[in-house]
C-alpha cells in the first residue's frame, strides 16, 4: 500500500481572503505607494532620449543597457539580501530610481547623464524584483504563499499603471521636466513612508502564522 502522505491546512477565507498579518497588509500598502511613484520604463527611455539628444537608431538599445546591469547585479544583490535583510535592499534601490530621476533633471554632461540612468534603472530591478517578494513570504501561512504574493504584485502592477496614466497626463499638461519633478517628488515621500512601514520580516516554518515582530531581525 502507498504511504499516505498528509497534505497541509488549507487557508479559510476563498481564493480572494487576505492573510490577517498586519505586517503583510503593511507590505501590500508599501508596495502600492512605492508602485504609484514609478515612472514606467518607456517614459524615462523617452526622458532619457530627449534630455541627451540620443539618435533614435541607437533607442533601442536603451533598455538593453538597464537589463545588462540587472544582469550583473541581481544575484548579488539577493545575496546581500540573504545576508543583512529585505528591507534595505528594497528602500535603497528604489532610492537609485529616484537617483536616476534627479540625474534626468541636472545639468550634467550628457556623457554622464546617459550610462549614470541606466546603471541606476539596472541597479533599482536588481534590488527589488525578488526582494519584495522575499521580505513578504515569512508574512504568509501555508496555503495562502502564492495568491498573497500574487496579490502583491498585482496591487503594485495596477498602481504602477495608474502611475504611468498621471505620468503622462501631466507631461501633457504642463512637460516633462514638471512631470518628472513631481514623480521624483513622489517617490521620495513613498520611500520615506514605506522606511516607516515596512515590517522586518522573520522566517517562520511553513504551516506557522507569522508573528508581528517587534524586534530588528534582517
Amino acid at each position: 500500500a502507498r504511504p499516505v502522505v498528509p497534505r497541509p491546512p488549507r487557508a479559510r477565507g476563498g481564493f480572494l481572503g487576505a492573510p490577517k498579518s498586519p505586517g503583510y497588509r503593511r507590505i501590500v500598502l508599501c508596495a502600492g505607494l512605492l508602485g504609484a511613484a514609478t515612472v514606467g520604463d518607456a517614459f524615462l527611455y523617452l526622458l532619457l532620449q530627449r534630455r541627451t539628444g540620443l539618435d533614435p537608431t541607437w533607442f533601442p538599445f536603451l533598455p538593453l543597457g538597464a537589463a545588462a546591469v540587472f544582469l550583473l547585479l541581481a544575484v548579488p544583490a539577493g545575496r546581500l539580501a540573504d545576508r543583512l535583510g529585505r528591507r534595505g535592499p528594497l528602500l535603497y534601490g528604489h532610492g537609485a530610481l529616484l537617483l536616476a530621476y534627479g540625474l534626468l533633471l541636472t545639468p550634467l554632461p550628457d556623457a554622464a547623464v546617459l550610462p549614470g540612468v541606466l546603471v541606476l534603472l539596472g541597479t533599482f530591478y536588481a534590488a527589488t524584483d525578488g526582494v519584495l517578494m522575499a521580505l513578504t513570504g515569512p508574512f504568509l501561512t501555508e496555503g495562502r504563499q502564492a495568491g498573497g504574493l500574487a496579490l502583491v504584485q498585482t496591487v503594485q502592477a495596477l498602481a504602477r499603471v495608474g502611475a504611468a496614466v498621471a505620468f503622462g497626463a501631466l507631461w501633457t499638461a504642463s512637460g516633462p521636466d514638471t512631470a518628472l519633478a513631481a514623480a521624483l517628488l513622489a517617490l521620495a515621500v513613498a520611500v520615506c513612508c514605506s522606511a516607516r512601514l515596512l515590517p522586518r520580516g522573520l522566517a517562520v516554518p511553513a504551516g506557522h502564522a507569522a508573528p508581528e515582530p517587534s524586534e530588528r531581525t534582517d
